[in-house]
């Protein structure tokens, strides 16, 4: 057998979709789109001292949890044993091969993972995974990129094929955008680099580019169309937000604001932060506040709200969606500004930093601020276990980390962790 192949067992998922086996010499070998249990035969792309990372070539012994692929653009091998090349695969899903039910209990032991291995936390109070009520159709905000010929497609699975796989079917998308965007069509060689749909009250078409003037478009089905560039939005069509309600709250989102992609979902974690704080609050700081989710459903419970969040629209989105209450404050910045430079001690800070977690300057203020109560809503189970290692070391007490299945069919895990000091 050829020194670039290998045969292998594996044993366990890793965070990132990925499953892990050992080579002869001991180190880990990743296989994207296999599974614990099965006997592969694979192709090394890349070596380093401690890893090898390697595409998946042949399936010698399939783990009886496989099954079937609901998009034709899920990883599959070729028909017939060695042929060594899959055909280019998208690198939006990760977990189409694996029932529901195998997904949650797979996350959830990777949430697990990282918390003992990154976080040191010996027995970490990790709860059983919320599913969502939808595991296809659920993503009420899709992101295409364009190829040369301007087919809308995902970025290619790194193991497969590279640069954009134009795509004729996806599953995650809710019903109002998967009948729609198949109906999106571009000239080859255009200048945008990114189109979005997103859906609330009214569905949004959002052209992202470099500074170039906006594209020539025909519109034809009732929707308003945004082009975004940087910061700025162009409105080439009806309006330059959506309203999304959340149990019963509309909530105003910008072409350019972030919002939680699985609605149901975004209900349910209100529903459980509200679950784990006392009915009334002093001062409460929600820190990466984005449009208000959670500020809307707190201000009522606390005598003063301070909001903290650096993108320019999502200020904007915030101060209309919360504009009845008189107690709130916010600041446009950045967590690592605001936070050394307020002087006050919260009952109550909220967090719900990006994938990359909180920035060390702002996580030692917040500490510095000594609040009572933490609750940290996190949608990266790593840089959430680095945080919670830091915040334990400073005297803070981890009461349970549930985690919310936001991203059905994916390795992406959402979770929400309460401290106490």
């Amino acid at each position: 057998m050829s020194s670039d192949f290998l045969e292998l067992t594996l044993t366990t998922l890793a965070y990132g979709g990925e499953a892990i086996g050992r080579d002869s010499a001991g180190r880990a070998v990743f296989v994207p789109f296999a599974l614990p249990g099965e006997r592969v035969r694979v192709r090394v792309l890349e070596e380093r001292k401690g890893f090898v990372r390697a595409a998946l070539v042949d399936i010698l012994h399939a783990s009886p949890q496989r099954i079937a692929p609901r998009c034709r653009h899920f990883f599959t091998l070729p028909v017939g044993e060695g042929s060594g090349n899959a055909r280019p695969a998208c690198g939006g899903c990760h977990y189409q091969h694996l029932a529901y039910a195998d997904q949650l209990a797979a996350k959830t032991d990777i949430l697990r993972d990282q918390l003992q291995r990154i976080g040191k936390i010996e027995h970490p109070p990790v709860h059983p995974m919320v599913p969502s009520p939808k595991e296809w159709y659920y993503r009420n905000h899709v992101q295409f990129h364009l190829d040369e010929q301007g087919r809308l497609g995902f970025v290619a699975a790194p193991v497969s094929a590279d640069g954009v796989l134009p795509i004729t079917e996806c599953h995650l998308p809710e019903e109002s955008l998967a009948s729609l965007w198949p109906n999106l069509h571009f000239e080859a060689g255009t200048t945008l680099e990114r189109v979005s749909l997103r859906v609330g009250d009214d569905v949004m078409l959002v052209l992202e580019s470099d500074p170039a003037p906006p594209p020539e478009i025909e519109v034809e089905a009732e929707l308003s169309v945004v082009h975004l560039v940087e910061e700025d939005a162009v409105v080439l069509a009806g309006e330059d937000h959506i309203v999304i309600e959340v149990l019963g709250r509309p909530f105003r989102v910008s072409a350019g604001s972030f919002f939680q992609v699985n609605t149901a979902m975004a209900a349910n974690m209100v529903e459980h932060v509200l679950t784990l704080l006392p009915p009334h609050s002093k001062t409460i700081f929600d820190v990466y506040c984005g449009v208000g989710l959670f500020s809307a459903f707190l201000a009522p419970r606390c005598e003063r709200l301070i909001g903290i969040e650096l993108s320019p629209s999502a200020c904007t989105d915030f101060a209309i969606n919360l504009d009845e209450f008189e107690h709130v404050e916010l600041y446009e910045a950045p967590a690592e500004a605001v936070l050394p430079a307020l002087r006050l001690t919260p009952d109550v800070v909220l967090l719900d930093p990006p994938r990359a977690g909180l920035e060390k300057n702002a996580l030692d203020a917040l500490m510095a601020l000594r609040p009572q109560t933490i609750v940290y809503v996190s949608c990266d189970p790593s840089t959430l276990a680095r945080d919670l290692k830091r915040m334990l070391e400073r005297g803070y007490i981890l009461h349970q980390v549930t985690p919310f299945d936001l991203f059905p069919q994916t390795y992406h895990i959402e979770s929400i962790s309460l401290l106490t000091r």
